[in-house]
């Protein structure tokens, strides 16, 4: 799917081309909300959510979400009768709150239809800290 995405795109020329760009485009797969456990051990509840998502990076499920896709996810919320939209549960949207293994994740987007197509006008999205590292840096007497 992911290739023949690509190809559509315009990304690559032909599907075999996928192997050596393996980062785009991103696959999401999207349901409607459920209960579940995050990777921590957080009990989220069916109400915690709109929908559900799972993405795939670099051929492997990821542990959280991406940000692009997370933008992908609010504008494609945003648009009515998309499976984004329809797993959100339809009507018109301006945010979505959607379940991933780490947790959740408010996104925000507007998209405006003219003359039959589609544009997204803004997203909308936070992250939170965490810590990526840990250690000590030595700088020589005499620096500064």
């Amino acid at each position: 799917m992911r290739a023949y995405g690509a190809v559509k795109m315009g990304l690559i020329k032909d599907v075999a081309e996928a192997a050596d760009r393996q980062h785009t485009p991103k696959i999401a797969f999207v349901a409607p909300a459920t209960a579940y456990e995050s990777s921590s051990g957080k009990q989220i509840s069916e109400g915690d959510v709109d929908l559900c998502v799972r993405a795939l990076s670099m051929g492997k499920l990821h542990h959280a979400m991406m940000g692009t896709a997370s933008v992908a996810i609010a504008t494609a919320a945003a648009i009515p009768g998309t499976l984004v939209n329809e797993a959100a549960g339809g009507g018109d949207r301006d945010a979505v709150t959607f379940g991933h293994p780490s947790g959740t994740l408010r996104v925000g987007a507007a998209a405006e239809e003219v003359n039959g197509e589609w544009t997204a006008k803004k997203a909308v999205m936070s992250r939170s800290a965490r810590i990526i590292m840990e250690g000590n840096v030595h700088i020589p007497g005499g620096t500064f």
